[in-house]
This record gives C-alpha cells, sequence and structure tokens, in this order.
C-alpha cells in the first residue's frame, strides 16, 4: 500500500493522531531499520496520545477556567506558608480519590484561586472532569434556575463533575435558602467527589456569613471532618510580581 493511500485511509477513519505521526515514523522506522512491529506500536502509541490530549482539552474547555494556572509555575520564592509538601498533596489527588473536601483558607492575594485552578487543570490531565466557578456564578444560576423552573436540573449538573470548584467563599452573605442550596450541593457530592473551596474566612467563622444556625452547622458537620485544609498566610503575591517587574525594569 503507498503512502498515499494510507493517509487517505487514516484520514477517512479520524485516525488523526497516526496521520500526523506517519512521516516521522517510517523515516525513523528506515533509518532504524525497525521491524513492523514497532512501527505499528510507534503510530498506535501517537494515536492513543492524541485521542488522550483532545480528551483533556474538552475537559478543561468544560471546566471553564479563569486563567491556565499549573502547579510548575507556582512560585515558592514568594514568602507565604504553603510548603511543597503541602503542593505535592495537593497534586497527588489522593484526597480526591478519597472523595475529600479540599479548604484553601487565606487572605487576598495569597494564591489561592491560582492553586484551586491548578488542581482543576492537574484533574483534567489526569482525565478527572472539573467544574470552576465564583460562588457569585453559583448563586446567580442557581436563582435563574429556580426562575425557569430548572433547578434540580441545574443540581444534579453540578452534582456530576468529579471536582467541583468554588471559588471565593464568604464574600456575601447566603440567605436560608442558598444556604440550604449549598447544603444540599455538598451532600449530593459526599461519595466519590470532591468540592474545593477558596475562601478568607475559617471554617469555624462561617456562621457569619450564613445566619441560619442548623444549616451552618450541617455545612460545617460535612465539611470540617473530612476535608483537607490548607491555610495560607503571608504577603500578596501580587505584590511580589509588582515588585519583580520593578526590578527588571530597573535592570533594564
Amino acid at each position: 500500500m503507498s503512502t498515499a493511500i494510507a493517509k487517505n485511509l487514516m484520514a477517512e477513519m479520524k485516525l488523526l493522531g497516526m496521520f500526523a505521526a506517519y512521516d516521522q515514523a517510517v523515516t525513523d522506522a528506515t533509518r532504524d531499520q525497525s521491524g513492523y512491529s514497532e512501527f505499528l506500536d510507534t503510530l498506535l502509541q501517537a494515536e492513543t496520545d492524541y485521542r488522550q490530549e483532545r480528551k483533556t482539552g474538552y475537559r478543561i474547555k468544560a471546566a471553564k477556567f479563569a486563567l491556565r494556572a499549573a502547579f510548575e509555575d507556582i512560585d515558592f520564592t514568594a514568602s507565604r506558608s504553603i510548603t511543597k509538601a503541602q503542593i505535592k498533596e495537593l497534586y497527588s489527588l489522593q484526597w480526591l480519590n478519597e472523595g475529600r473536601p479540599v479548604l484553601l483558607i487565606g487572605q487576598t492575594g495569597v494564591g489561592k484561586t491560582f492553586i484551586a485552578q491548578a488542581i482543576g487543570l492537574h484533574a483534567c490531565a489526569c482525565g478527572k472532569s472539573v467544574s470552576y466557578m465564583t460562588v457569585t456564578t453559583w448563586l446567580e444560576n442557581v436563582a435563574l434556575a429556580r426562575s425557569s423552573g430548572t433547578y434540580l436540573r441545574y443540581r444534579d449538573k453540578i452534582a456530576k463533575p468529579d471536582v467541583l470548584i468554588l471559588d471565593d467563599m464568604g464574600m456575601r452573605k447566603l440567605s436560608s435558602t442558598e444556604a440550604q442550596d449549598l447544603c444540599e450541593i455538598l451532600e449530593e457530592r459526599s461519595i466519590g467527589k470532591s468540592t474545593v473551596f477558596t475562601t478568607q474566612l475559617p471554617l469555624e467563622h462561617w456562621s457569619e456569613v450564613i445566619p441560619d444556625p442548623v444549616i451552618a452547622d450541617a455545612i460545617r458537620d460535612r465539611l470540617q471532618h473530612a476535608a483537607l485544609e490548607i491555610q495560607i498566610t503571608g504577603e500578596s503575591y501580587r505584590g511580589v510580581k509588582a515588585r519583580k517587574l520593578a526590578s527588571r525594569k530597573k535592570e533594564a
């Protein structure tokens, strides 16, 4: 079979990974005098890698991250309390395998949102489904779903991802109905799923934004006994970036 026919068949069957790798695989096989088995292995691996990358891309797009944060880009030169051991624990996704929530607690600018989205991006690369949104966006979506009579459908949708990231918990007080919605989501996701919160409020202070004491206790109970809690203190990373930028300009 000629190269042109082989590549046409790959294109027709949508074996696009093989198609892209074919010419180089032929060149390498000719140079190394590889056998047919090794040549086929190369093409199959190329197709597998292509499909995995494509699936990861779909998962990342569906997650709706605000930025493409990555663990590799975390700056440990900034004076913050989070350690490499804690980052390693987050990176391992063992907490996800155990269905544990994650609480990233700290003041504005210490990198909570960046780390949360790095978690999500890494989970996507590991084959997990992820959804990211601010708590404000989630509340707006809930209100819209209630007004259109689709709340239960929306709740089921939010319950499905392996990882749900709710950013900026505690930015405003929740009504009793909104607090109950949050409690229901946590209950729906209590088995085999993980919910990641970023917040400025330690868990014991969540009653300040959840006025209903019964619901506040129920939410705390679902989190405090199982959550992987990481408190981040230190200077604002935005200040660190500003100083580095100023230093570069001075050197230039």
